[in-house]
């Protein structure tokens, strides 16, 4: 047959395709419609009512009139574009005729038939032939979407924009409606009864001023009825969130509140100031903020599935206790998304590597389970596909009903909301993938989980977690093939070219997004995810297998938990190795603008970098120009930017509105006094400065812009002891600094005024606090004030000493060794309340003032400025300069900007 080498032209081969259902490009038709309702979806939360109706409508209106113009064409023939799909072929078609020849060779039998050739026209579908090998053409064209004409697109599309409209119309009016809103504009006290409709979660430390702000737990709720001033009740169904303060609790009352233990579905009956929600992109339509601090009142129990659901994780939480602090934080938010234990600064470390993806329930998870049961990807409707459920002879269409079993018992464990919802859908679209191996079909089923969302849930429109589940499925089925391919082609291993074609993939396409949300891209992204790749399909399967062995075998689930510790120790190890790494990062403009500059360099550097590959020798050297970077050797780092300067002897670092100074004290050793209120900043300081030893940590008193960074300090440094003013004001800071040095067993002593102390070419002498620690002037009057010398330049720091204080100093023993000085570390960033005796008995040369920028305390005061410089002294600041180091001694001082 002369044809038979274009049936399959297609496939490469005379042989055909192994697996002809994955050949031809990808379908996307369904691609628009769900952008489209995605965008307009985005609109129409905010948008007023009657422009919701009008787009609605029109795209009604508009999708009609094309679906009856097309009928009407197609009636009366008159569409050109619609002929070819049912046309007559004038080949002549061969059939089949006359006496059979069997021929017999072993069990395959042969049969060859005379030919006749009939003559005329025979009606083929141009469509069908192409794509099954009876014509010339590989494969149906995709411009035509729907059927050879594009109106049945545009009107699914516009069809699908109209639902969007309406659904996000009717999401955005349950802000609007009700009492809710309008007490909320009045700042009523109410009474309500609210179902609790997430799991409460406890805020993260953050500082405002001196102070942190007060802790307190967050209830996403819906108001169910609620007793207005006025004496009346009014039922409605309006979101809320619920802020509970617990800045009265200590820390063990806090991980115990039964506030932390509701579950969703649970109904409270609350009394709270209802106030308006900030930011336009809430789904809330007000705040309530509780009143009083006493346990929540319950009115209704949770659902039984809910129950089942709390006591499979707290299980899970009971299971993970004794493990080390890393994988008993990490383990239960691996698995169900249970991110209660995760620490300020593991969160931290795995923001800075890009592996906040499995501290979150995400479609992963899902996939890894039903590869599990399923088996490899490609092998589910083969007679040879491997996996539990074929081991345990369960046929193809039982093991998709459990499949669906497991799915759903997945979404009730991680809690049926949005963001589970959203993952059980992109961890379909890889199921699709692993059970039938055909690519074609996942763009289709992403395209379709995005409708469906957003229609379900229109707030997923304006979700950056939805947007980068969107997209990195997008890549992982359509970029990572590719990669992959690319670069086995080059003789890379399968499995390390899959793996890495994935990391990358999904890098590449998530990092402009990653860069507006945190003004930052990191580096160390693809190697980190490349490394934990490993680890997390076991940690996720035991830990799995011990929140389901849980609440029946306890000593098992600890056995469980024990196993999966160690590959979650290992991926807690690389976010903390890789976020430790001094070029882990670099600074981003945080905006749409941004994410289109960083999208256009990736491109150029993907361009750049294909066409490196043929060139062994310099891609070695851009690696080792990459680690390089990452690394930053302080001698070659100091070579090329100055920083830190030869011989330098004090540092202050730039870390905002806060105090941290580093006194050298030795090769890669410094005495580090106050940690600022930023640990991230404080630890990028130390890393730029060398130090990796620190024999003391000075906090001169317990205000949160001196001590909140110091888990900053502590990261990765062996650290001699801690020593602290004997004033235990903030108690919840003081408490803070205790248990991070209880953790790393590090001892905690008092600085007393008459201390001296000594490593290497660096003393210093405390001079206040005395013994008697004054109370009056508060936690600034209690500062620890050292003067240090160093080899040559001598240095005064005064903490934030309040005049009060700073007089009593003068007067005190020890104010006979306050005089003239080197260095001055201005007392209170500079603020306007020094006594003008002491910077007088003073008289530095160099004036240090740590502030931050554009702070809203005016620090520093410009009178205190103007006095420091009448007195000869040069003013250096932190919030216009950077960070200051100071070298030299004697008649000569050297002074050095980052």
């Amino acid at each position: 047959m002369p044809d038979v080498p274009d049936v399959h032209a297609a496939a490469g081969s005379p042989l055909g395709a192994s697996h002809p259902r994955q050949e031809g490009p990808a379908d996307l038709r369904l691609v628009p419609p769900a952008l489209v309702a995605w965008a307009v979806a985005a609109w129409a939360l905010a948008a007023p009512a009657e422009w919701v109706v009008a787009v609605a409508t029109g795209c009604v209106v508009v999708a009609g009139g094309l679906l009856a113009a097309g009928r009407r064409g197609t009636a009366a023939g008159a569409d050109p574009e619609a002929a070819p799909a049912a046309t007559a072929s004038a080949r002549p078609v061969t059939m089949p005729s006359g006496p059979a020849t069997t021929m017999s060779a072993g069990p395959v039998t042969m049969r060859s038939e005379p030919a006749t050739t009939i003559s005329g026209s025979t009606p083929t579908i141009s469509g069908l032939a192409a794509g099954r090998g009876g014509g010339r053409r590989a494969w149906p064209p995709r411009m035509w979407w729907w059927h050879g004409w594009p109106r049945g697109a545009v009107a699914a599309a516009l069809l699908c924009a109209a639902a969007a409209a309406a659904s996000a119309g009717l999401h955005g009016a349950d802000l609007r409606r009700g009492p809710v809103p309008e007490l909320a504009r009045r700042y009523e006290v109410v009474t309500a009864e609210a179902e609790v409709t997430s799991d409460p979660r406890l805020t993260r430390p953050r500082i405002s001023g001196a102070r942190a702000a007060p802790p307190a737990v967050l209830v996403d709720a819906e108001v169910r009825r609620v007793d207005k001033p006025d004496g009346t009740t009014e039922v409605t169904r309006t979101p809320v969130l619920l802020i509970v303060d617990a800045s009265g609790w200590a820390a063990r009352e806090r991980a115990a509140s039964p506030w932390l233990s509701l579950l969703p579905t649970t109904r409270l009956r609350v009394t709270a100031r209802v106030v308006p929600a900030l930011g336009g992109g809430d789904r809330v339509a007000a705040v309530l903020r509780v009143r009083g601090s006493g346990p929540p009142r319950v009115v209704g129990r949770p659902s039984g599935t809910q129950r089942f659901a709390g006591e499979l994780r707290a299980g899970l939480r009971a299971a993970t206790d004794g493990l080390d602090p890393d994988a008993r934080a990490l383990l239960p938010g691996l698995v169900v998304g249970d991110t209660s234990r995760i620490t300020p600064e593991l969160d931290e470390a795995f923001k800075a590597t890009d592996l906040t993806h499995l501290l979150a329930v995400s479609g992963a998870n899902l996939t890894i389970l039903m590869a599990l049961l399923i088996g490899p990807p490609g092998r589910a409707q083969r007679i040879e596909r491997r996996g539990l459920a074929p081991g345990l002879g369960i046929p193809l269409r039982a093991t998709a009903v459990c499949g669906g079993v497991l799915t759903l018992g997945f979404v009730i464990v991680c809690r049926p909301d949005p963001s589970v919802l959203r993952a059980a859908a992109c961890g379909a679209v890889a199921l699709l993938a692993i059970a039938t191996g055909r690519r074609r079909s996942l763009i289709p089923a992403l395209a379709t989980a995005v409708l469906v969302l957003v229609l379900y849930d229109p707030w997923l429109a304006r979700s950056y977690g939805f947007l980068l589940s969107v997209v990195a499925t997008g890549a992982l089925l359509t970029l990572a093939p590719r990669w992959s391919a690319a670069l086995r082609r080059r003789g890379m291993a399968p499995r390390v070219a899959e793996a890495l074609a994935a990391a990358a993939a999904a890098q590449v396409v998530c990092a402009p997004v990653v860069a507006v949300l945190s003004a930052r891209v990191s580096l160390v992204a693809v190697p980190c995810n490349l490394l934990v790749e490993f680890a997390v399909a076991p940690a996720t399967v035991l830990g799995f297998a011990a929140l389901g062995t849980a609440p029946w075998a306890m000593p098992v689930a600890e056995a469980l938990s024990w196993c999966a510790g160690w590959p979650a120790g290992w991926i807690a190890d690389i976010a903390r190795a890789g976020s430790a790494l001094p070029g882990a990062g670099v600074d981003w403009p945080g905006s749409w603008t941004g994410a289109l500059l960083l999208a256009c360099t990736t491109v150029v550097l993907l361009l750049v970098g294909r066409r490196l590959l043929g060139h062994p020798w310099l891609v070695g050297a851009c690696a080792v120009l990459l680690l390089l970077v990452l690394v930053q050797p302080p001698p070659l780092t100091r070579v090329i930017t100055g920083w830190p300067p030869p011989g330098w002897r004090y540092a202050m670092c730039d870390v905002g509105q806060g105090d941290a100074t580093v006194l050298h004290a030795g090769d890669g050793a410094g005495v580090v006094v106050d940690a600022g209120p930023d640990p991230v900043l404080v630890d990028r300081c130390l890393r730029t400065l060398g130090i990796t030893r620190i024999p003391l940590v000075v906090l001169t008193h317990f205000h949160a812009d001196h001590v909140a960074g110091l888990p900053g300090v502590l990261r990765g440094r062996s650290v001699g002891a801690i020593e602290t003013t004997g004033l235990q004001e903030p108690v919840e800071q003081a408490e803070f600094v205790r248990r991070q040095a209880v953790a790393r067993r590090i001892p905690v002593t008092r600085a007393v005024a008459g201390e001296r102390r000594r490593v290497g070419a660096l003393d210093w002498q405390v001079l206040w606090p005395p013994p008697v620690v004054p109370v009056a002037g508060g936690p600034n009057d209690a500062s620890v004030v050292l003067l240090v010398r160093s080899a040559g330049p001598t240095l005064l720091m005064l903490g934030d000493l309040e005049p009060p204080a700073q007089r009593a100093l003068l007067e005190s023993p020890a104010g006979a060794a306050v005089r003239s000085v080197d260095v001055l570390k201005v007392a209170h960033h500079g603020s306007a309340y020094q006594d003008p005796d002491l910077m007088r008995r003073v008289a530095p040369r160099l004036a240090v003032v740590s502030a931050g920028a554009d702070n809203p305390y005016g620090h520093p005061a410009p009178a205190t400025v103007a006095a420091l410089r009448a007195g000869g002294a040069e003013v250096l600041r932190t919030d216009r300069g950077g960070a200051v180091a100071v070298a030299g001694g004697g008649d000569r001082l050297l002074v050095a900007r980052d």
